[in-house]
């Protein structure tokens, strides 16, 4: 059997970073506190963990690879390790041990592919290792047995594995690349004897009275194919167990051998996700759906929705010493708590962050406010503003019907904007409203001209658009862009660019698919930069120009060596950068030539931000943690490490907040902003 492999926790520089940053001559700093998370509080949680010992003390899961963990019995939360070096470790499965409380164990699975683990904790969560048995293993539940705690059993999409020493070695004890013991998503232990194991599989249930010798089909009253998420045995009638399906929540008086499926609950909450029993109360049963939570009082007989229908809930936490108490661990809306046993729930998520806030602004009229734009939360979701440089968020998103919110941008007057799934919106203060009228085309049908060559060569194009036939009403689609400095405003949409002359009021047409010159997309539009009538829309593909505020364009291709374009720039001297999976390039002339700053250490950029307040353009990277300050001048940079993989940075008060892909905003410390990484010089050709 394999021993533990130690996982360290904190946050490093990337090894290619640290390598050309050696090579640059500049001596890496020890890794700096990671930036502090500001919320929005809320987002998708998993799992609860805790002991009967010290039930205040709540360990929560997430989707990308954290726990959080609670002192005061789920009022507020704080980060408190992250599992392994991965961001998408899905952590689903914890226990507490029951015999020493300061001993955790952790099941994770990945969710596009065969991955994930066991990780083991004896210090109350703050420090984990990995178990070299389960290594890649999908773990989609772990249990402990009450009657012998050194007994531990894992669900994977392999099969059933069970350790005897506490989670130190583990074994296949389903049939080795069986038929049927395979995909498991739930598992349940007798209470008094850890021989008696119950599998619920992605096809069925099944059941061993020998710890695995022998496996038996538990499937009489169950309805076949059943997807079994959940079971639960009753800890003082052993006979007596609950199990869900896709296809119901079924109940076994006899041992699991044969099932009755319960009533009362719609045939469309089709995912139980966590059935849980009242500890002072056997009869009370929870049941967390997609569709909302569910209780019986008479011992699954008849059953009622305490919640509403859009709350998905993933786990149920009921506090031994307070049954009363109940925590929903839920999809988008983050931790609910109850203190009447369900009858009603309000947020209690603060101190979690695991919003996926797709946009930043910082409100240049007002010190201290700034707007985050959050993606698949739906009603929960939408915008947050936060007025007190994100200590406190409230949702503002009335009027956005659920819609993701992708880009926002405001005006030199303060008009605020939001690009959604679907449309454009425009925040009057108290909803948003569309700003989604399309008017005709924006510019005449090009006249007979004479053809130019395109920047570096290649195929020619016309300088002029064309006329857009019959363009639809309203301007839909999802918005990837927004401009709205100056005259002219731009949003780049499924539908195409648009501009606007009338600060929003309406918008026409500029570059659609029918236009001369554009790509073979033209929806996938997905970055501008402008200053005045100087314009750059920018596509995987190329770049199109206007040196007339987008009356006529001409197309410009990608710098060499750059294969996809992510995001583009403008400096106020007018250099335009662009970022992409090779790194970052600048252009002096429009396009026409390109230089790269290979000096700077960074690949796969996902943003560029010119920041005004320190004259500096920042860069940053999905793949890894750093955000990078250039100054235009002399091509010198900085960097910090934000512990987070981040994009959207702004400037707020002095200090940088930038957008993490699952965990909200996140602040750079005040104590940072006057030491960062030494200035490292560009070499130029």
């Amino acid at each position: 059997m394999g021993m533990m492999k130690p996982i360290r926790l904190g946050f490093f520089l990337t090894a290619f970073a640290a390598l050309l940053l050696g090579l640059c001559g500049q001596a890496a700093r020890a890794a700096n506190p990671p930036w502090a998370p500001m919320g929005p509080d809320g987002g998708d949680a998993r799992r609860f963990a805790f002991s009967a010992r010290d039930a205040s003390r709540i360990y929560l899961g997430t989707t990308d690879s954290w726990i959080y963990a609670s002192s005061d019995g789920g009022s507020s939360w704080s980060r408190l390790a992250k599992l392994g070096t991965q961001d998408d470790l899905v952590v689903d499965s914890m226990v507490v041990d029951r015999s020493d409380p300061r001993t955790l164990y952790a099941g994770v699975w990945v969710t596009d592919r065969s991955d994930g683990g066991v990780y083991l904790s004896h210090d109350q969560g703050h420090t984990w290792s990995e178990s070299a048995d389960m290594h890649g293993q999908s773990v989609r539940a772990l249990a402990q047995a009450q009657s012998n705690p050194r007994v531990l059993v894992a669900g994977t999409l392999r099969g059933v594995y069970r350790s005897v020493d506490n989670g130190q070695h583990w074994r296949e004890i389903s049939p080795t690349g069986g038929s049927e013991i395979h995909e498991v998503e739930s598992i349940a232990i007798d209470p008094y004897d850890p021989e008696i194991i119950y599998a619920g599989t992605w096809h069925l249930p099944w059941k061993t009275n020998d710890g695995g010798a022998r496996w038996n089909s538990i499937r009489q009253g169950v309805i076949d194919d059943s997807d079994v998420f959940s079971m639960i045995v009753d800890p003082s009638r052993p006979s007596v167990m609950f199990l869900s399906a896709c296809s119901g929540i079924y109940k076994s008086d006899n041992f699991g051998y044969e099932f009755r499926k319960v009533q009362g609950i719609p045939s469309t909450a089709r995912r139980t996700r966590s059935l849980r029993m009242d500890p002072a109360d056997r009869n009370t049963v929870y049941a967390g759906t997609t569709e909302g939570l569910y209780k019986t009082q008479d011992g699954g007989e008849n059953w009622a929705r305490t919640t509403g229908a859009d709350v998905i809930v993933n786990d149920v936490y009921v506090d031994p010493r307070n049954p009363k108490h109940v925590l929903l661990a839920t999809d988008r809306s983050g931790v609910l708590a109850s203190e009447d046993g369900g009858a009603g729930f309000q947020e209690s998520s603060t101190g979690f962050s695991q919003r996926q806030v797709a946009t930043l602004l910082v409100d240049e009229k007002t010190p201290g406010t700034m707007y985050a734009g959050v993606i698949n939360d739906k009603t929960f979701g939408g915008v947050f503003i936060s007025n007190d440089l994100g200590g406190t968020w409230k949702q503002q998103s009335v009027g956005l019907g659920g819609r993701d919110v992708f880009v926002l941008a405001q005006s030199d007057d303060g008009i605020l904007l939001a690009g959604s799934s679907n449309g454009v919106f425009r925040w009057d203060g108290s909803s948003w409203t569309p700003a989604d009228t399309i008017t005709g085309p924006a510019n005449p049908p090009p006249a007979p001209a004479k053809q130019k060559p395109a920047a570096h060569g290649g195929k020619t194009n016309q300088a002029a658009a064309a006329t857009v036939a019959d363009p639809p009403a309203k301007l839909g689609g999802r918005v990837t862009a927004l401009y709205v400095g100056g005259d002219s405003w731009y949003a780049a949409t499924a539908q195409g660019v648009f501009r606007s002359t009338d600060r929003g009021e309406s918008w026409a047409p500029v570059l659609t698919s029918d236009h001369p010159g554009t790509f073979s997309r033209a929806g996938d539009y997905l970055t501008i930069a402008a200053n005045d009538n100087t314009v750059f829309i920018g596509h995987r593909e190329g770049i199109m120009a206007s040196s007339d505020a987008g009356a006529t364009w001409q197309a410009a291709k990608l710098p060499a060596g750059l294969t996809a374009l992510a995001t583009l720039a403008l400096t106020p001297d007018g250099t335009l950068w662009a970022g992409g999976r090779e790194g970052v390039f600048y252009t002096q002339d429009h396009g026409i030539s390109w230089t790269a700053l290979k000096r700077l250490p960074v690949v796969a950029v996902n943003g560029l931000t010119w920041d005004p307040s320190g004259n500096r353009l920042i860069v940053t990277s999905a793949e890894g943690t750093l955000v990078y300050a250039v100054d235009p001048r002399d091509h010198s940079w900085s960097w910090w490490n934000t512990g987070w993989t981040v994009h959207s940075v702004a400037s707020l008060n002095g200090r940088l907040a930038a957008a993490s892909l699952y965990s909200g905003v996140v602040l750079q410390p005040a104590a940072e902003t006057t030491r960062a990484g030494d200035a490292v010089q560009d070499a130029r050709k």
